[in-house]
């Protein structure tokens, strides 16, 4: 309840208020629809399981689970590329920034963070569901492809090389562009005025704590799954499994919402006015 009412607060906020259609929180707003996407792809059969005495799952909806929650993690580092590529032309651009950031242009840079995932994974899921499975039993408390793969009893080997190069493709290109922009806006900073910087690192810092905050989480899970975790109690990887789906839907909404004032401020005077 606390993932859909905080994200859900800032959805409607965006949208009820025109004076927050602007680039930066449109795209905020299509942060918390990511997160209320990949929560309604774990939380409810999440909640079945600790409900029932059988934890089981259909193929079908193994397959669909999996699938949601990959492209909810492909998404959501898409998203803070966008937003990072969004930073960069603000403080590095700022005289250029309208003409850039078009409407057009947003909606353009959207399209691209769906598809850009769905992309690369579609072809990696579609050599997952024409695998022969042997095993039954998964490892993690949700599907994922690695943990699904694990129980084919065919060669994986195409399997193996394709999940790298989609590792390579979907996580490590965004982030490596991420850096790109940070560091053309450090150099920009240092030859900025004091109140340049600080007006800097207050619009940066809220974005800066999201993206390093799911890179801890995304490494945690990469590392379990990649990784032989036999010897590592299963309580710390349920723990850890879960961070990745609860930490940053939770996060996102409480740092654009605490501290953006024009978020807040929003959500301040709603609340006096009811």
């Amino acid at each position: 309840m606390t993932i859909i009412s905080a994200n859900v607060v800032i959805i409607l906020t965006v949208c009820l208020e025109k004076s927050l259609h602007q680039p930066m929180y449109i795209f905020i707003c299509c942060l918390s629809l990511n997160s209320l996407y990949g929560s309604a792809g774990f939380f409810p059969r999440f909640l079945m399981d600790i409900l029932s005495d059988t934890h089981l799952i259909s193929r079908p909806l193994c397959f669909t689970q999996m699938y949601v929650i990959h492209t909810y993690a492909g998404h959501e580092l898409t998203l803070l590329t966008v937003m990072a590529y969004d930073r960069f032309v603000a403080i590095c651009h700022p005289l250029h920034y309208h003409s850039k950031m078009t409407f057009r242009t947003v909606i353009q840079l959207l399209i691209f963070a769906v598809l850009y995932p769905v992309c690369f994974l579609g072809y990696f899921f579609y050599l997952s569901t024409s695998l022969m499975f042997c095993g039954n039993e998964l490892l993690r408390i949700f599907c994922t492809n690695w943990s699904v793969v694990q129980l084919s009893c065919v060669d994986t080997t195409v399997n193996n090389i394709t999940g790298q190069f989609v590792a390579l493709a979907s996580i490590f290109v965004p982030l490596f562009f991420v850096l790109y922009t940070y560091l053309h806006i450090l150099i920009i900073c240092r030859k900025s005025s004091s109140e340049f910087r600080g007006k800097a690192l207050q619009t940066c810092l809220p974005h800066v704590v999201t993206i390093v905050n799911f890179c801890i989480s995304v490494i945690c899970e990469l590392s379990l799954s990649r990784y032989n975790a036999d010897e590592v109690n299963p309580l710390i990887i349920a723990l850890l499994s879960l961070e990745f789906l609860i930490i940053p839907p939770i996060s996102n909404p409480l740092v654009y919402g605490l501290n953006l004032p024009q978020i807040r401020g929003v959500i301040v005077r709603f609340v006096n006015n009811h």
